[in-house]
């Protein structure tokens, strides 16, 4: 099969199978750049919650000073931010605490799923796109009932390079799912650190009354 065979085929589908290289490119576009960011992300939460488990004060202050510095956009912080901003006397009512951290949760998450409704969107409309050109081949491929004895020959290869766009469209709706589930796995684990961040603050009142000085 070689590449004048192959554009042939890409006509006689109608031109999903150029859409379906447009739908791959994007797909792996978000999933490239999703998995980078969360990856960091994650990554870089779990040495937060390690350093503010270190229980020297000095350390902890500089630990999370170079966090602030180097990664200032970790949506882990906005937590710290929210317990800093609180007055001493408010930390120790727990209850208002909590309610203020958990907004601050609810306020990050999306934007941790942000692009992902591309990925989910593809993973829909690549089957339906694929069954579409299948479709566009197949009239292609009755089209020529009339020639005679080489009729069911033709009629034979023309459903055959016609499936070729369905079978396309369930390569990249698979390849999509895989990496949506795990993608969606990761924000989740994203959204535990936060909520694991949250009762540490919680659970430690006197230290979140010193993190003014931390990010001061």
């Amino acid at each position: 099969m070689n590449l004048s065979h192959i554009i042939d085929i890409a006509n006689d589908s109608g031109g999903t199978l150029y859409l379906m290289v447009v739908l791959l490119t994007l797909a792996l576009t978000v999933i490239i750049e999703r998995s980078r960011h969360l990856s960091s992300m994650l990554g870089n939460g779990e040495r937060l919650i390690q350093v503010l488990r270190i229980k020297n004060e000095g350390e902890r202050k500089k630990g999370v000073a170079a966090f602030v510095e180097s990664s200032p956009k970790l949506p882990h912080l906005h937590l710290l931010d929210v317990a800093a901003g609180v007055a001493p006397e408010a930390q120790r009512d727990r209850d208002y605490m909590d309610g203020l951290l958990e907004e601050a949760v609810m306020h990050e998450v999306p934007r941790l799923d942000r692009s992902l409704w591309v990925l989910d969107t593809i993973i829909t409309l690549a089957p339906l796109l694929g069954l579409f050109g299948t479709i566009l081949g197949m009239f292609n491929a009755f089209s020529v009932l009339g020639d005679g004895q080489s009729a069911a020959m033709e009629i034979t290869g023309g459903i055959a390079e016609a499936l070729l766009a369905t079978a396309s469209g369930l390569v990249v709706a698979m390849v999509g799912l895989i990496f949506f589930n795990s993608l969606n796995t990761r924000i989740r684990r994203v959204v535990h650190q936060m909520e694991t961040l949250k009762v540490m603050i919680l659970n430690r009142p006197e230290a979140a009354q010193r993190l003014h000085l931390v990010q001061a």
